[in-house]
C-alpha cells in the first residue's frame, strides 16, 4: 500500500483533458456548464471594489477558476461588513462569486477547464507565439546579411568608379569636364611623343643596314618612324605633301554637353504666351506652296506622268578630287591640320611601324642570347659594321627606348582620349558608364537604409513578443503546479506529473 501511494502518476498534457473524462472525473457536457459560468462572470467583474490585486487579476486574458477562489479570498476582507451572526454574507458581489465558485465546483467543471487552457498553452498559444519570435529572430539576420550586403555592394561600385576613373585620369568630380580638359592636353602629350621619336635614329639606321644586309630591301623602311625622328610630331599636311603649310586651319572641336540638365538650363521658349496671334488650322489661303499641283499639266501621259527614265538621258560624270585639291596651296585644313599623331591614319601607321621595330629588336636580343650559333657568327662576317658593333646589352637598351613609346602610345588612357578626340559623344558615353555605377551604389545605400529600418522594426518585435512569452510560461507553469495539486488531492496525495509541459 505504502509503494502504491507512493507511485507518481505520469499524464501526457495533451490528453490531460481525455485522462479526466475517461476516469469521469468531468462530466462530457461541460462545456455548455462552462458557458452559464463565463456568463455570470462577465456580469460579476461589472461590480468590483476598488482593490490592486483584484484589478491585476481582472487585467488577464482569461478569468478561470482559481483566479475566482482568490477573488473570494480577497472579497472575505473588503466584505467582512455584512457578515452576519450567521456566518453568511448578505454583499451581492461575495454571494455572486460564491455561486460561480460552487458552479465550477459541480461536475468538476473547473478541471476540464483549466486542463483545456494548459492543453491550449502548450500546444497552440506557446508554439504560435515561439514561431513568430524565431521569425523575427531569422528576419533581423536575414535583414542584417542583406544590410551588409548593400553596403559592400554599394562600396564595391563606388571603388569601382574610382578606379575606371584613375584609368581615365581624372578625380571624378565633373567627368565631361575632366575628360574635356584631358583631351585640350592631348597635343601637348604627343608633341613630347614625337620630340622622343627623335631618340630612334640608331634602332632606326640598324634596322635599315639590317634589312638591306639580309634581304637586300632596296625601298625604304619605316618611313613614318623616319619622318617623325627627323621633324617630330609635324602636320599630316606635311607629312602627305612633304610642304611645310603657311596656314594650318584646325577642325572645330565639338564641345561635349554638360553632365546634368536642369529645368532651369531648359529654353521653353514663348510656350503659351502669344498663342491668339498663331493660326491654329492651316489653310489654303495662307499662301503655302506644297509643291502639290491639283491641276494636270500639259506634259502628263497616260502613266501618270512618271518618268521610268527609259528615255535617253545625258551620262553622269563623276569628278574624283584629290584631298586637299579644295585649299590653296600651304593652306593645312581639315584632317591636314593635325598632327601625325592625331590623325587617325597616320597615327596608326606610326604604332604599327613601331610594333614592327620592336619585333625586330625583340629577335635579335633573343638571337645573340645564344651561344655556340657558329652559323650565325660566320653569316653576320660580312655584315657592315653598325651590325657587327651591336652588343646584346646595347640591343636591349634601344628596345627599351621602343617599348617605353610604344606604352605611352597605347595605354588604356590614351585609347579613350583618341575615342573622345575622333568622337566628342563618346564623353557622353563614358559620363553615362560612370553616372549608372554611381546611381546604382545611391540605390544600393537606399536599399540598405530600408533593410535597416526593417531590421529594426523586427527587432522591436521581438521585444514586443519575449514578455508574452515569458509571461505565458509563468502562468502555464503556475497553471501546471495547480492541476497537479488539484489532481493529487484527489489521489490521496499520491505525486502527480503533468508530462510534455514546454513553452
Amino acid at each position: 500500500m505504502e509503494n502504491i501511494q507512493n507511485l507518481p502518476i505520469d499524464i501526457q498534457t495533451s490528453k490531460l483533458l481525455d485522462w479526466l473524462l475517461d476516469r469521469r472525473h468531468c462530466n462530457l457536457k461541460w462545456q455548455s456548464a462552462l458557458k452559464a459560468i463565463r456568463e455570470k462572470i462577465n456580469v460579476a467583474i461589472q461590480d468590483m471594489p476598488e482593490n490592486e490585486e483584484i484589478k491585476q487579476l481582472l487585467s488577464g486574458s482569461y478569468i478561470h477558476y482559481f483566479h475566482c477562489l482568490r477573488i473570494v479570498e480577497i472579497l472575505r476582507g473588503t466584505e467582512a461588513s455584512s457578515k452576519n451572526i450567521f456566518g453568511r454574507y448578505s454583499s451581492q458581489r461575495m454571494k455572486d462569486w460564491q455561486e460561480i465558485v460552487s458552479l465550477y465546483e459541480a461536475d468538476n467543471v473547473y478541471l476540464a477547464e483549466v486542463a483545456s487552457l494548459l492543453s491550449r498553452n502548450v500546444s497552440y498559444e506557446g508554439p504560435a507565439l515561439r514561431k513568430q519570435l524565431a521569425k523575427a529572430q531569422q528576419l533581423q539576420q536575414e535583414l542584417s546579411r542583406r544590410e551588409v550586403e548593400c553596403q559592400s555592394s554599394a562600396a564595391d561600385l563606388r571603388e569601382r568608379y574610382y578606379a575606371a576613373c584613375k584609368q581615365y585620369g581624372i578625380t571624378g568630380e565633373n567627368v565631361p569636364r575632366e575628360l574635356q580638359a584631358l583631351v585640350k592636353d592631348l597635343p601637348t602629350v604627343l608633341d613630347e611623343v614625337g620630340k622622343d621619336a627623335a631618340k630612334l635614329e640608331e634602332q632606326i639606321q640598324l634596322y635599315t643596314a639590317f634589312t638591306n644586309f639580309v634581304c637586300e630591301w632596296s625601298e625604304p623602311v619605316l618611313p613614318m618612324l623616319t619622318f617623325a625622328q627627323k621633324k617630330g610630331n609635324t602636320t599630316y599636311y606635311e607629312w602627305r605633301t612633304g610642304n611645310v603649310p603657311t596656314v594650318i586651319e584646325r577642325p572645330v572641336v565639338e564641345e561635349a554637353p554638360p553632365e546634368t540638365v536642369t529645368e532651369d538650363t531648359i529654353d521653353w521658349g514663348d510656350f503659351g504666351q502669344g498663342t491668339q496671334d498663331v493660326p491654329s488650322v492651316i489653310t489654303v489661303e495662307d499662301g503655302i506652296d506644297w509643291g502639290i499641283s491639283l491641276e494636270p499639266s500639259s506634259g502628263d501621259n497616260g502613266a501618270g506622268g512618271i518618268d521610268w527614265g527609259d528615255g535617253e538621258a545625258a551620262p553622269i560624270e563623276i569628278e574624283v578630287v584629290d584631298a586637299g585639291a579644295d585649299c590653296p596651296e600651304g593652306v593645312a585644313r581639315g584632317e591636314d591640320a593635325l598632327s601625325i599623331l592625331e590623325n587617325s591614319q597616320s597615327r596608326s601607321q606610326f604604332i604599327d611601324e613601331l610594333m614592327e621595330l620592336e619585333a625586330f629588336l625583340t629577335q635579335r636580343v633573343s638571337e645573340m642570347g645564344e651561344e655556340g650559333d657558329v652559323v650565325a657568327m660566320s653569316q653576320f662576317q660580312l655584315a657592315p659594321s653598325v651590325i657587327q658593333a651591336q652588343s646584346r646589352e646595347h640591343i636591349r637598351e634601344m628596345l627599351s627606348v621602343v617599348q617605353d613609346l610604344l606604352g605611352r602610345l597605347t595605354s588604356l588612357r590614351m585609347q579613350h582620349l583618341f575615342m573622345i578626340q575622333a568622337s566628342p559623344r563618346y564623353v557622353e558615353r563614358v559620363s553615362e558608364v560612370l553616372r549608372q555605377k554611381m546611381k546604382q551604389a545611391d540605390i544600393l545605400v537606399l536599399k540598405g537604409a530600408t533593410m535597416a529600418e526593417r531590421r529594426q522594426e523586427a527587432l522591436e518585435e521581438q521585444s514586443r513578443l519575449e514578455p508574452r512569452v515569458d509571461l505565458l510560461a509563468g502562468c502555464t507553469r503556475e497553471l501546471q503546479k495547480l492541476i497537479e495539486a488539484d489532481i493529487s488531492k484527489k489521489y490521496h496525495k499520491r505525486p502527480v506529473n503533468l508530462m510534455g509541459v514546454n513553452i
